[in-house]
């Protein structure tokens, strides 16, 4: 296991650059290599959280974490000021998209999967948010790059709100096992579940975000790069701060630590923070420093989570597939998630390809392995195998159909006024004073 996970970490930056020249991404080639040598006989140990509990709570805590790091880098990432009128495009796929994903999953398992319905709605639940962490390849690039991409953007901050927002839902479903009827229950988690916790999630990431940025901005932290001019930046032996490594990493777990001990949602704390802290200081390298440390992070734990994914299926998590659950999975990617995000993003401004875009790509990945873990370590364990079948062929699915399709289309979809809202030159200061210039191609921040 040392060899593989050693090689996989080796490889992975050669071997990522290689595959975006054919279009294709590394979650396919690491998941059908860790399927292919967890199939051998080599003694490898068997990962199948539908009959090990132990492996169900490893599932948890390794999806939680790369979450987390995937929230954060996303965060960092966004250049775009907080306003509701620059983030206007993102709140339809929340307040829409994502309810009727849920709704239409829980219906559909319910009724050709024939789960329970808190199993259906666990199924709606787990599937619903988009995944920060296989959707590297659709969002925005490190900060800085002054490039506007609305595409880009709406798909980053998606991913990094809904999966907090997905959460209440797990919970219901977790809440509904063995109800059979609306009872104190249901008012009890309207009010802890949907509006405490959203609520404590998003003001101590706030607070957290806030006190963050002041410690590195006034206390000094960012001195040791302060003087460095673009000159030093490219000469043989350029000076960085050493320091962004530990704050970032601390202020990461400080603000999901807070928020889960004030009942919050940790992934909503996470991305706020950052976000928050994006906004100070705006132009400062310190925040492309950050988030490249950040990303190397996220890319090791990647590199684990998909060789596990694939000794998951060469274990047997597939072994409840049926006919129904994989038409199930892929009506989510080929049909509910685009009618969910075309009806979302209706009144949107994109031109018709940008919404379409926004609406197909939405990957499926790690968070939907770490909510179900979750609800299957919290007692929500009914028909726990025909759950894991069905999630993880649609993350199968997603892995294989997003990552082939994702590369072409993004890159047609960044055409010049391909994925600006109309009435916008994509060459004009935008909204806020603070916006840096932008052009019209490449991997923008949106």
């Amino acid at each position: 296991m040392f060899v593989v996970f050693g090689a996989g970490l080796t490889l992975a930056v050669t071997i990522e650059r290689w595959l975006a020249r054919i279009w294709l991404s590394l979650p396919i080639v690491y998941v059908a290599a860790g399927f292919a040598i967890w199939s051998l006989p080599l003694g490898l140990p068997h990962f199948n959280p539908t009959v090990d509990g132990f492996d169900a709570m490893t599932l948890e805590y390794a999806t939680e974490f790369i979450v987390i790091a995937s929230l954060m880098a996303a965060g960092i990432a966004i250049d775009r000021p907080v306003s509701w009128t620059n983030w206007r495009q993102i709140w339809p796929l929340l307040i829409i998209a994502m309810p009727l994903t849920i709704l239409a999953m829980a219906l559909l398992g319910w009724w050709a999967l024939g789960l329970a319905p808190a199993s259906a709605l666990l199924l709606g639940a787990v599937l619903a948010p988009t995944d920060p962490v296989l959707a590297r390849s659709v969002q925005v690039g490190p900060p800085g790059e002054d490039q506007r991409h609305d595409v880009r953007f709406s798909l980053t901050a998606e991913a990094g709100l809904n999966d907090g927002l997905a959460f209440p839902f797990t919970h219901l479903a977790i809440a509904a096992v063995g109800m059979t009827a609306l009872g104190s229950w249901a008012w009890e988690w309207a009010a802890m579940d949907l509006a405490w916790r959203i609520v404590a999630g998003c003001a101590l990431g706030w607070v957290v975000g806030r006190i963050g940025a002041w410690y590195v901005f006034e206390r000094e932290a960012d001195a040791p790069m302060s003087d460095i001019d673009e000159a030093s930046e490219s000469s043989a032996n350029p000076v960085y701060s050493t320091s962004e490594g530990l704050i970032v990493l601390g202020t990461l777990l400080l603000a999901y630590g807070l928020a889960e001990l004030f009942q919050g949602y940790g992934f909503l704390a996470v991305f706020v923070g950052a976000v928050t802290a994006r906004q100070r200081e705006n132009r400062s390298r310190y925040h492309k420093i950050s988030h490249h440390f950040i990303d190397q992070i996220e890319q090791i734990v990647l590199v684990a989570v998909l060789f596990g994914f694939g000794a998951m299926l060469a274990s047997g998590v597939l072994g409840a597939l049926t006919w129904p659950a994989v038409l199930v999975g892929l009506a989510l990617i080929l049909i509910v998630r685009p009618a969910s995000g075309m009806i979302a993003e209706m009144n949107s401004g994109l031109p018709a390809i940008g919404k379409l875009a926004v609406a197909f790509l939405g990957v499926r990945g790690m968070g939907s392995i770490y909510y179900l873990a979750y609800g299957q370590n919290h007692g929500a364990s009914g028909q726990i195998d025909v759950l894991w079948a069905t999630v993880s062929f649609t993350i199968l699915g997603s892995i294989v159909v997003h990552g082939i399709v994702a590369g072409p289309f993004i890159r047609h979809v960044e055409h010049p006024r391909a994925h600006i809202h109309r009435g916008q030159d994509p060459n004009m200061e935008s909204l806020s004073p603070d916006w840096p210039r932008r052009g019209p191609h490449s991997r923008a921040q949106g």
